[in-house]
């Protein structure tokens, strides 16, 4: 009987068995969600049974820090909740259908970073739970990079650079670059200290110092940090700004050039002469000269002020300091060259006599350190090119002041001046080619009369004049060798004015001739009275000319003025009506008495009349 009771026990345990192994749920979560601080989060939770279940519920469950489990959704057939008095009660929501389910957690924060599970139980039909890891990110802020204010001697592991990253979730990392180059510590050579802060908020602070063995080379290198943190789904970065260290390192070399004046220096420039080293910080300079490096020349902040320098100050300047690692001095070299130009030397020297026709011949020269050019001048006027200057054939023109001028073509402003007067010696000469002038001048007429002269010595002009007493001089200038002279005199009569000049050399001589001319004129009345009578004669001759004209030529046309040969002619009165007369019963005769009327008509006609009487043949 009890094994009867035991096989019973058996089988129906095994049919059980069998049952449940045919009977179960398969649930499908993410292992892990990812999602920025304050989005929301949704968790899927997807299930479903081999046998259709009588009875479900859903239950979500999250995981604390500490270990524990708390239930804060359920949801079953008939019903569905979110539990009070949970963390989440406020901020998440359960949406779901009959195989799948949707836990969204609003604003999420940084401690939400949990595990979340999904519980299904389908009683008989099977129960089973997943679960999901909820990572949270949260970028931190942008890199601040900050370099050490002082410089940074070489040779020795210094400390460059901080940066600092802060609020990042999760941990960020700091990565130092050199020009873009990644800086991998290495003992004894690069360094870096990290220091990582977590907040109360949950956030990361990551503090890094980069120490540095800076080489002479890294002076004009740039630094920076780069900042690398996670986001959903991968890794970002953000860089920071660059920044340039200040190097120190020892002098080994200096250079010396001339900043002022730009090109060639000449004496009464003023010359400035600097110095540089290869040094950081720059070390003190001290000057000298290289005939005298013990004799220190006064300058300032490494620059040497040469003034009004002169062909002396020509040679070697030295720049010198001191090497602090070999305890030796460091100098550099430049050579001065200071160009000059003495005063010209003029041959003749400062004044010079030659006669007329003679032939000179000047130099100038003046001493230079570069090649010279030469130009003659006289009167502001070019004459020659050259140190040598010739004159031929001298004249009074030849007489004058020549200037040479010396200059420099390759340094402008250096130049200088020499002189050399010249004198033409000789006698006399007129201005004037003309030696006698021939004047006719109305009587009682002032008259200007010029004598210049020129010679040398200076000739002395004197006046003679006959045929008037009233006469003075007016004007007497003189220079080196020209005279010039003006009188003026009162014609009176026939005049004669003698000027003579006259020096040690000869004398030359000027004649004016003046003519003294008479004028009578009549009282002015008469002279008008005249001159009207005329006029008025010569008008009334032409009007009876010209109506004479007119009464010949009008008879002419009419044939009433047959003409011949004899010496009478007859004229018919063409106006009457009786019988014509006989043709020699007419006749007009002229008799050649010089009257008023007979001269004028002589005057118009411009024939000549015989003397004795004589008739006109009017029909000619």
């Amino acid at each position: 009987m009890a094994c009867r009771k035991d096989t019973l026990l058996l089988v129906i345990l095994l049919s059980f068995v069998t049952f449940y192994v045919r009977a179960r749920v398969d649930i499908a979560m993410d292992e892990t969600v990812s999602v920025y601080s304050g989005d929301p989060a949704r968790i899927h939770c997807q299930y479903s049974f081999s046998e259709e279940p009588r009875m479900m519920m859903v239950q979500w469950f999250v995981k604390y820090p500490n270990g524990s489990r708390e239930r804060i959704s359920y949801r079953d057939l008939t019903m569905e909740k979110v539990d009070e008095g949970t963390d989440y009660t406020d901020r998440i929501t359960v949406a779901g259908n009959n195989n799948s389910e949707t836990l969204t957690i609003h604003s999420v924060k940084l401690s939400d970073e949990r595990e979340f599970f999904c519980q299904v139980n389908g009683m008989a039909a099977g129960n089973g739970e997943r679960k999901t890891h909820l990572m949270v990110f949260d970028p931190p802020e942008g890199p601040v990079i900050e370099g050490v204010p002082s410089g940074i001697s070489v040779g020795h592991l210094s400390k460059v650079a901080s940066c600092e990253a802060r609020k990042g979730y999760p941990k960020p990392n700091i990565t130092w670059y050199r020009d873009e180059t990644p800086l991998v510590p290495m003992n004894g050579e690069i360094n870096v200290v990290t220091l990582v802060t977590r907040e109360a908020s949950g956030y990361y602070t990551v503090q890094s110092e980069l120490q540095y063995k800076v080489p002479k080379e890294d002076k004009d290198s740039f630094f920076s940090c780069k900042v690398s943190y996670l986001v959903p789904g991968g890794v970002r970065s953000a860089p920071s700004q660059t920044i340039n260290i200040t190097v120190h390192y020892p002098t080994t070399t200096v250079e010396l050039w001339r900043e002022l004046p730009k090109g060639l220096v000449k004496e009464g420039d003023t010359v400035e002469i600097r110095c540089q080293g290869d040094g950081n910080p720059p070390p003190p300079f001290t000057f000298n000269r290289e005939q005298q490096p013990e004799v220190e020349l006064e300058s300032s902040n490494a620059l040497l002020v040469l003034h009004e320098v002169t062909r002396r100050d020509s040679g070697v300047y030295q720049c010198r300091t001191l090497d602090l690692d070999t305890g030796e001095d460091v100098v550099g070299n430049m050579h001065l060259t200071v160009h000059y130009l003495d005063p010209a030397v003029v041959v003749p020297k400062d004044t010079e006599v030659m006669s007329k026709g003679e032939s000179l011949t000047a130099t100038c020269n003046a001493l230079s350190s570069l090649n010279t050019s030469t130009v003659w001048l006289k009167d502001e006027k070019e004459i020659g090119r050259g140190h040598t200057l010739f004159l031929d054939d001298a004249t009074f023109d030849t007489a004058g002041e020549y200037f040479c001028k010396v200059s420099v073509p390759s340094l402008r402003g250096l130049q200088t001046t020499g002189s050399v007067h010249i004198i033409v010696q000789g006698a006399p000469e007129m201005k004037d080619e003309e030696t006698e002038a021939v004047l006719e001048e109305r009587a009682g007429k002032w008259v200007n009369l010029t004598c210049e002269a020129r010679g040398y010595p200076r000739p002395i002009i004197a006046w003679s004049i006959y045929g008037t007493q009233n006469w003075r001089e007016v004007v007497n200038r003189v220079t080196e060798d020209t005279v010039q002279s003006l009188v003026t005199l009162k014609v009176s009569s026939d005049t004669t004015a003698i000027c003579n000049a006259t020096n040690d050399m000869g004398v030359e001589t000027k004649t004016y001739s003046i003519k003294s001319i008479s004028m009578v004129t009549p009282p002015a009345k008469f002279q008008a009275e005249s001159s009207g009578i005329i006029i008025v004669i010569i008008i009334i001759c032409i009007l009876l000319l010209a109506i004479l004209g007119s009464v010949f030529y009008f008879l002419y046309k009419k044939g009433k003025l047959p003409c011949g040969r004899s010496g009478k002619q007859e004229i018919v009165n063409v106006y009457s009506t009786t019988e014509k007369p006989n043709k020699e019963d007419i006749v007009v005769e002229m008799k050649a008495e010089k009257t008023e009327e007979a001269v004028l008509l002589k005057g118009v006609n411009g024939d000549k009349k015989p003397t004795n009487d004589q008739y006109i043949d009017l029909r000619k």
